[in-house]
């Protein structure tokens, strides 16, 4: 499953009707592109690599990480030795998690194909119970991988800061405050969410 760039069109055309600040923010900035990650394995393995690294550093390790396995699964990730994977620019907390991500697809205890069957919510539990992975890791994995129209990651920076200059507020929102804020955007939070990204690196002002 996925969110196309029209669906995301059609999304925000019916949220823009009904929240003005919406209809402003896409006059600004335009409809936001689709983003779309694989689902499965390399994309949770990018995830734990790409964890406070610029996007530049991410994908020169990643590559590295890659480029060494003979596959790019849980198995061949466990036929590395560690040291392999810390020579490729893994720190060793990210090794431990890379392998415990791993370990749990290869002893059954997680399954990133069984996420697809899941609501949101239990998924995102699933998710989380692995090491390295937070709130906020599972939420983009469910919107860029698993194609969930509904996720607004409200831990993100960007977002509070675009909520904030969208809803003209006095102080960036919590968590908890930018969750009640985008309630009424259900269920269609994703594409507002892709709107505030770009809203964030577009807007005037």
């Amino acid at each position: 499953m996925s969110v196309n760039q029209v669906v995301i069109n059609n999304h925000l055309d019916q949220l823009a009707s009904v929240d003005r600040d919406v209809a402003s923010a896409l006059r600004q900035v335009g409809y936001p592109e689709p983003r779309v990650r694989p689902a499965g394995f390399e994309t949770l393995l990018s995830t734990i690599i790409s964890q406070q690294l610029s996007t530049h550093a991410a994908a020169t390790i990643r590559q590295r990480v890659f480029d060494s396995l003979r596959e790019i699964n849980a198995d061949a990730l466990l036929a590395v030795d560690p040291d392999a994977l810390r020579a490729a620019g893994m720190s060793g907390r990210k090794v431990e998690y890379a392998r415990g991500l791993a370990t749990a697809i290869t002893e059954g205890h997680f399954d990133p194909d069984a996420l697809h069957a899941l609501d949101d919510a239990s998924a995102i539990i699933e998710i989380t119970r692995l090491r390295g992975f937070g709130v906020w890791s599972a939420e983009i994995y469910l919107m860029f991988s698993l194609g969930r129209p509904d996720i607004f990651p409200a831990d993100d920076l960007a977002l509070q800061v675009a909520l904030q200059k969208l809803k003209n507020l006095e102080n960036k929102p919590t968590t908890r405050a930018a969750r009640d804020l985008t309630a009424h955007w259900s269920p269609w939070r994703s594409s507002a969410s892709l709107l505030l990204w770009r809203f964030y690196q577009g807007a005037p002002g």
